[in-house]
C-alpha cells in the first residue's frame, strides 16, 4: 500500500487567541485528527524549513518581504492582512511557503501530496491581505520553473474567495494557469483577473456546484498540459462556514475533492494540495472539513 506524503510543521500554529477572526489553532488539531484517523497510518509526514527570501522574492517584491522577515510591516498593511506581522507569524509564513513547495516536489515524485496549512492566495506581489502573508502557491510554482522541474502548472483554486493575489502574481506568465471558482459577492470586493475565473451565486448546493466543476476541470485543461497541479481544497464553501456564503455540506466538500484528485490522477497529472480557507469558532468543526481533503488525498494513492 503506497503512503500519502504530508508536509506539516507545528510552528504553521502562530498561537493567535481563540477569540481571533483567524482560526489559527485548526493547524494543531488538524494534525491531531490526520494521526487518529485512517489517514494517518497511511501517511509519510516531512517537516520543511523555512523560505529563503531568494525564493520569496520570486513571486513578491524584495522590499515587501524583507519587512516581513524583519517583522517590520507597515501598520496599513498589517491591518489588510488582519493580524500584526510577528516572529511566530514571520515564521509560520515562511514555513507555510516552503511547506507548499515540499509537497509539490513531492507531489512530483509520489503522484499526491498535500500540505496542512498553504492557500494563502490574498497575497499580491506588494503585500500580504486577507489573512495571508506571502503566497505559498505562487511562490512555489516560480521556484519549480525557475529550477526547470515543470515547464507548465496550473492552479485549481476552490476557496469560496477568488484567489486574486495569486491571480495578480501570475497574470502575463503563460507557464501558470491561475482557475479560481469562487462566491461571486465574497471578499475580495475587487476581483483580479485568472486565467479562468466562476463566480458562483450565493447560497450553492453540492449537486449544482459540483456539476459546475465537472464542467470546470475539463477546461482547466483545455489547451494546457501542466506538468504540475495546485489544488487550494479551502473548506470555506460550507454551509456553516463563518465568511462564506455558499452551501456545501461536508459530503459536498469531499465529493468535491475526490472529484479534483480523480480528474487529474486519471490523466497522470501531479496534484499538490494545500489547505486555503476555512473560518469558525469551533476548531474542531473546521479542522474536521479540512480532513476530508485528506482522506479524499488518501483514495488515490
Amino acid at each position: 500500500m503506497s503512503s500519502l506524503p504530508i508536509v506539516h510543521a507545528p510552528d504553521y500554529d502562530a498561537n493567535f487567541a481563540p477569540d481571533h477572526r483567524f482560526p489559527m489553532g485548526k493547524y494543531t488539531r488538524l494534525m491531531e485528527l490526520i494521526l487518529g484517523s485512517d489517514v494517518g497510518l497511511r501517511a509519510v509526514f516531512h517537516s520543511p524549513a523555512p523560505a529563503s527570501a531568494e525564493w520569496l522574492t520570486l513571486a513578491h517584491d524584495r522590499a515587501y518581504v524583507d519587512q516581513v522577515l524583519a517583522c517590520k510591516v507597515p501598520a496599513i498593511v498589517e491591518r489588510e492582512i488582519g493580524f500584526p506581522v510577528s516572529e511566530r507569524v514571520s515564521l509560520r509564513a515562511r514555513l507555510a511557503t516552503s511547506g507548499t513547495v515540499m509537497a509539490a516536489r513531492m507531489a512530483l515524485a509520489e503522484g499526491i501530496a498535500c500540505n496542512t496549512a498553504g492557500g494563502s492566495h490574498h497575497a499580491r506581489r506588494a503585500q500580504g491581505a486577507g489573512f495571508c502573508t506571502f503566497n505559498d502557491v505562487a511562490v512555489a510554482a516560480h521556484v519549480l520553473l525557475a529550477d526547470g522541474e515543470v515547464r507548465r502548472v496550473l492552479v485549481i483554486d476552490l476557496d469560496v474567495h477568488q484567489g486574486d493575489g495569486t491571480a495578480e502574481i501570475c497574470n502575463g506568465v503563460d507557464a501558470i494557469r491561475t482557475v479560481s471558482m469562487h462566491s461571486e459577492k465574497n471578499y475580495p470586493v475587487r476581483k483580479q483577473t485568472s486565467s479562468i475565473d466562476v463566480a458562483l451565486p450565493d447560497g450553492m448546493r453540492d449537486e449544482a456546484y459540483l456539476e459546475t466543476l465537472d464542467w470546470l476541470l475539463p477546461r482547466s485543461i483545455d489547451g494546457f498540459a501542466p506538468d504540475l497541479v495546485f489544488f487550494n481544497a479551502g473548506v470555506d464553501p460550507h454551509e456553516n462556514d463563518r465568511l462564506g456564503r455558499l452551501s456545501l455540506t461536508d459530503r459536498g466538500l469531499k465529493d468535491r475533492d475526490r472529484r479534483v484528485f480523480s480528474f487529474f490522477r486519471e490523466r497522470g497529472i501531479p496534484v499538490a494540495s494545500v489547505l486555503g480557507g476555512g473560518y469558525s469558532r469551533d476548531i474542531d468543526a473546521v479542522a474536521g472539513r479540512h480532513l476530508l481533503t485528506f482522506e479524499a488525498a488518501a483514495e488515490f494513492i
